[in-house]
């Protein structure tokens, strides 16, 4: 086989890597909705508090939405006890979010059902498969990656 070119490298990028981003955001999205009634937005603000965004104008500002509308989510989470308010003692303006255990538990609960998913999905290939797409994974992220 001779080498690729890279138009042969972007339409094969183009055919794998977005479906399976696509797929794998829908699987979460779908554990979601379907085992813990929440939202696509509620999801997101809960992802990111787990990542140390634990403010509603920060959260605003990472998914680029309205301050009004991450506020709603949020409430709905804090009333159902995934997320919690406390005051800062130097700062009464500055109300920081956190996740509860509850809320942790779900989060968790949804990354393990897609990982169980996801490796249903690497279980297609057999052990040779499995090692050249982690050799490409790693090329992928080599070729992504700046230094």
């Amino acid at each position: 086989m001779s080498d690729p070119s890279t138009p042969d490298l972007i339409d094969k990028f183009w055919e794998s890597v977005p479906p399976a981003w696509h797929l794998t955001r829908d699987k979460i999205r779908r554990t979601a909705a379907e085992k813990f009634n929440l939202t696509v937005e509620q999801f997101q603000v809960l992802r990111r508090i787990r990542r140390g965004i634990a403010s509603v104008s920060a959260l605003a500002e990472a998914s680029r939405t309205s301050r009004s509308s991450v506020s709603k989510a949020v409430d709905v989470l804090v009333n159902r006890g995934l997320v919690s308010r406390s005051q800062d003692p130097r700062d009464r303006r500055n109300i920081p979010l956190a996740l509860t255990a509850p809320g942790s538990r779900a989060l968790s609960a949804i990354y393990a059902e897609t990982e169980t998913w996801l490796a249903a999905c690497f279980e297609r290939l057999d052990g040779a498969e499995q090692a050249r797409l982690l050799e490409a994974m790693d090329l992928l992220t080599k070729a992504f990656v700046e230094e």
